[in-house]
């Protein structure tokens, strides 16, 4: 459970199970109602003071953004489909592909954020060479973010994957295992919390900032800025419905404003980084990882 938020901010409990759960919650909590003309709810999940930054700029632009955080990855892509949220920012474009074609949902990437590495990090170990045989390493269990895990233990030489196993891979695809780790799968947003019973454990490093880990301390991380991390670009989305919305051409332009960027370099310690790229082409990615997913 995510703690000491703004009050302006509403908590969207990982208990709310159902769209219809989540739409009486929100209307609980004072989040429906009044002059809705130029209101934007964003579903994030974790503090996110870049957009206590944008919000403020918005205000002067006549536009009120508000901010609803979610402690559960998938709750602000239903929050999305009900109408309960205009816009949300928690995820990368494998993820939202992936939601889209389970869930049957039309969601649409708007913009792109940043892309944040993915490490391995240790509390019991200083170095990636310190790791003993058979290591027992926590990785997220959601197919998105698995598959990207087990990129990055190939990238670090601890095991090998086919080479068609494509960006949902999981430990079924590891072809060689030379130092018999075990990977442990759990909720990403729990990773950190397995560090005290683990060798090891891989954490996105929005995640490990959040809990108060050191993003210097990884053992080891793949490189943001490498062409294979654009599956993993956060994006801004919107029902595909409303993607060209001109608040929502607003807030695009006021995220990558040099204002906002400072705010997002400094929570993020240097290791967010921020691409642009056109919605159109962001699209195109997501239509290009659902058919990996039709496979």
């Amino acid at each position: 459970m995510i703690s000491a938020l703004p009050r302006r901010r509403t908590l969207l409990a990982a208990s709310v199970a159902t769209v219809t759960a989540l739409g009486l919650l929100v209307s609980g909590c004072g989040l429906g109602g009044g002059d809705d003309a130029h209101r934007i709810r964003v579903g994030v999940s974790g503090d996110s003071p870049e957009w206590d930054v944008l919000a403020k700029e918005a205000k002067k632009e006549g536009i009120t953004v508000e901010t609803v955080v979610f402690d559960d990855y998938s709750l602000p892509n239903k929050a999305l489909s009900a109408g309960d949220i205009e816009l949300n920012a928690f995820q990368h474009l494998v993820f939202l592909a992936q939601s889209n074609t389970e869930n049957k949902t039309d969601i649409a990437p708007i913009a792109a954020t940043t892309v944040v590495p993915l490490g391995l990090y240790s509390s019991k170990h200083k170095q990636l060479a310190d790791l003993p045989e058979r290591a027992e390493i926590a990785l997220p269990n959601d197919p998105a973010n698995q598959g990207r895990a087990l990129r990055v233990l190939e990238q670090a030489e601890l095991l090998e994957l086919r080479k068609d196993a494509g960006l949902f891979a999981t430990p079924d695809d590891i072809t060689a295992n030379p130092r018999h780790v075990k990977l442990t799968p759990v909720n990403a947003q729990q990773t950190p919390r397995t560090l005290k019973d683990t060798d090891a454990a891989i954490i996105n490093d929005g995640v490990a900032e959040l809990a108060g880990i050191d993003a210097d301390t990884a053992l080891f991380k793949d490189d943001p800025a490498s062409p294979q991390s654009v599956p993993y670009l956060n994006v801004i989305a919107a029902r595909a419905d409303r993607k060209d919305d001109a608040d929502f051409r607003k807030i695009v332009e006021l995220y990558a404003s040099p204002v906002v960027q400072e705010e997002v370099r400094r929570t993020s310690n240097g290791t967010a980084h921020h691409i642009e790229l056109p919605a159109a082409d962001l699209q195109a990615e997501v239509v290009r990882i659902q058919k990996q997913l039709a496979r």
